[in-house]
C-alpha cells in the first residue's frame, strides 16, 4: 500500500496508540486480517469473528514482521486501538484512495460480478498497473483490503461491491468513491434477504447514485438488456453508457453463438469500430460480462480491436468458476462450485449442454451435480423445482441432487417434469455423490458441479480429479 506512518494511521482512524515506541515508523507492507499473510512492514487488522478472534494472533503477527496491529483493545505489542476495527479499516481505505491518482471502477450485480471483475482487470492491466479483488472480496472488509493494496503507481482500481440489504453499496461507495460504476443485472440472488427484485434494484442502483456528475467525469455503465438496470439511468448525474445485445446499446454484441466446445463467440460493436471475439471462457452468459468489461475499457481509451484481442485471451482469475478440466480418461469436469443463484444456475446448465453436444454425439453424457441455492427465502421451493425441471428440458443426461431439503426439491422438479425415469438421483452428501460418479462415469462424459458456497461441492470436483492423471486444463487462472 501507499507508505503511511503509524502516526498518520492513528490520526486517520481516530485511535489511541499502545506500546508503540516510534510512531514515525512507516507501514509499507500489506494490510491483512489473516496473520498467516503478514509481511514485513505490514499492518495486521485484528477482527473478532464468530469462531476466531484476531486479537489472539496479534503477538505472532508482530513477531512475523507487522509494524503494528489495528485492534479494539491493547494486545501487548504495538497497536492502534479503536472502538470499531471494521469502521477504522474503511476509514484507512478512504484516506488511501483519496491520495491515489487512479481511476476507480465500481462493479455490482446479482450475478457475474466476479467473472466480470476478472475480465475488466485483464483488459485494464494492458493500459497500466491495475489492482482488483482476489476472489470476491466485496464487502465492508474485503473491499477496503483490496483498496489498500493500491500503490502510488496504480492506474486503475477495480472494486466489486456486494450487498445484502439497502444501504450496503452506498457505504462501500463512500469508502472508495468510483468514477465509473458498472451494474450488470438485477436477479434473485439474496432475494430472501432483500424481499423482492425491486428492493434489489434499489440497492444496486446506489452505485450509480454515488457517481460524480458527467461534467466531473462520472460514467454509469448499464445493461441495456435488463429493464431494472436500464431504468437506473434516471438515478444518476453521470454520463450513461449502455451495453448489451439491444440495438440501442453503444457497446453491443451481434452474431452471438457458441463454438462446438461451448465457448461464446460474437462480433463486438463499439463507437470506434467492430471486431470479432471468441472467448476462452465457457457459456453464453459470459457475453454480457464481456460487453460490460468492453464498455469500461472503451471509455478508458482502448480501441475495439485491442479489446477484442484481450477478451479472446482472457481467462478466469478466480477459483471454482467454470473451471474446465479434462481427465486423462476423457471425462471433463466443470467446477463451478463457488456459488449459485437461479440465474447463474441456468447459465451454467446451458453451458453444460453446449459443451456436451459434441460428446453426446460420440456416446458421452452430460451430468449436472447440483446442490442448494441459498438465501432465496420463500421463493426457494419454486426456484429449486424450476431448476430441476430445466435440467430435463435441456436434455441433460443425468441429475445428481446433493444435500437435504433443497436437493430433494431439485430432484422433485426433475421427476415431476415427467420425461425422466431413473435419470435423477438424490444423494445425501458430497461423499455419496463422489461414490456414485466414480462408479458410473465413462470416457466422454461432461460433469458440471454447482451449488452455493455453503454446500462445499468443490469437494466433489476435487475428488473426481484427485489422482486421475489430469491431462488438460482450459479456461483456468490467467497469469497476473
Amino acid at each position: 500500500m501507499i507508505s503511511l506512518s503509524l502516526a498518520e494511521i492513528t490520526r486517520i482512524v481516530g485511535g489511541q496508540q499502545h506500546d508503540i515506541p516510534d510512531d514515525g515508523l512507516q507501514v509499507t507492507g500489506p494490510v491483512v486480517t489473516d496473520s498467516r499473510q503478514v509481511r514485513p512492514g505490514g499492518l495486521f487488522v485484528a477482527i473478532a469473528g464468530d469462531r476466531v478472534d484476531g486479537h489472539e494472533f496479534a503477538a505472532g503477527a508482530v513477531a512475523t514482521g507487522a509494524a503494528a496491529v489495528l485492534a479494539t483493545r491493547p494486545v501487548g505489542v504495538p497497536a492502534i486501538v479503536v472502538d470499531d476495527v471494521v469502521a477504522a479499516l474503511g476509514a484507512l481505505a478512504r484516506a488511501v484512495v483519496g491520495r491515489l491518482g487512479a481511476t476507480v471502477v465500481g462493479l455490482t450485480g446479482s450475478a457475474g460480478k466476479t467473472s466480470t471483475k476478472d475480465l475488466i482487470a485483464q483488459l485494464l492491466q494492458r493500459q497500466g498497473p491495475t489492482v482488483w479483488p482476489e476472489g470476491n472480496l466485496n464487502n465492508e472488509i474485503g473491499l477496503p483490503l483490496t483498496a489498500l493494496r493500491a500503490e502510488s503507481s496504480t492506474r486503475h482500481l477495480v472494486l466489486e461491491m456486494g450487498a445484502r440489504g439497502v444501504g450496503h453499496i452506498r457505504y462501500l461507495a463512500e469508502l472508495t468513491p468510483p468514477t465509473i460504476g458498472v451494474v450488470l443485472n438485477v436477479g434473485t440472488a439474496h432475494i430472501g434477504e432483500f424481499g423482492g427484485r425491486e428492493r434489489i434494484a434499489e440497492a444496486k442502483g446506489e452505485l450509480v447514485e454515488a457517481l460524480p456528475a458527467a461534467s466531473d467525469g462520472g460514467i454509469a455503465v448499464l445493461n441495456a438488456d435488463d429493464p431494472y438496470v436500464r431504468a437506473m439511468a434516471s438515478r444518476t448525474k453521470a454520463r450513461t453508457v449502455l451495453f448489451g445485445e439491444d440495438p440501442e446499446a453503444a457497446i453491443r454484441a451481434e452474431n452471438v453463438r457458441l463454438t462446438e466446445t461451448g465457448r461464446p463467440a460474437f462480433t463486438l460493436h463499439t463507437p470506434s469500430g467492430c471486431s470479432d471475439v471468441t472467448m476462452r471462457l465457457y457459456g453464453e452468459h459470459h457475453v454480457s460480462n464481456a460487453l460490460a468489461a468492453a464498455a469500461v475499457a472503451h471509455e478508458l481509451g482502448m480501441p475495439a480491436d485491442e479489446i477484442a484481442t484481450a477478451l479472446s485471451e482472457a481467462g478466469t482469475l478466480s477459483r471454482w468458476r467454470m473451471e474446465v478440466t479434462e481427465r486423462a480418461d476423457g471425462v471433463t469436469v466443470v467446477n463451478d462450485a463457488y456459488n449459485a443463484n437461479p440465474e447463474s444456475m441456468r447459465a451454467a446448465l446451458r453451458a453444460l449442454v453446449a459443451m456436451g453436444a459434441a460428446a453426446k454425439a460420440k456416446g458421452g453424457r452430460t451430468w449436472a451435480v447440483l446442490g442448494e441455492m441459498a438465501e432465496l427465502g420463500e421463493d426457494s421451493l419454486a426456484e429449486h423445482d424450476a431448476v430441476g425441471r430445466l435440467v430435463v428440458r435441456l436434455n441433460v443426461s443425468k441429475l445428481v441432487a446433493v444435500g437435504g431439503r433443497e436437493a430433494a426439491w431439485l430432484d422433485m422438479g426433475a421427476k415431476n417434469e415427467g420425461s425422466w425415469g431413473e435419470e435423477s438421483v438424490h444423494v445425501s452428501d458430497a461423499r455419496a455423490a463422489v461414490d456414485l460418479l466414480r462408479s458410473e462415469l465413462r470416457p466422454g462424459d461432461v460433469v458440471l458441479v454447482k451449488a452455493s458456497r455453503s454446500v462445499g461441492l468443490e469437494r466433489v470436483a476435487a475428488a473426481l480429479l484427485d489422482g486421475d492423471g489430469v491431462a488438460v486444463t482450459e479456461g483456468g487462472a490467467a497469469s497476473r
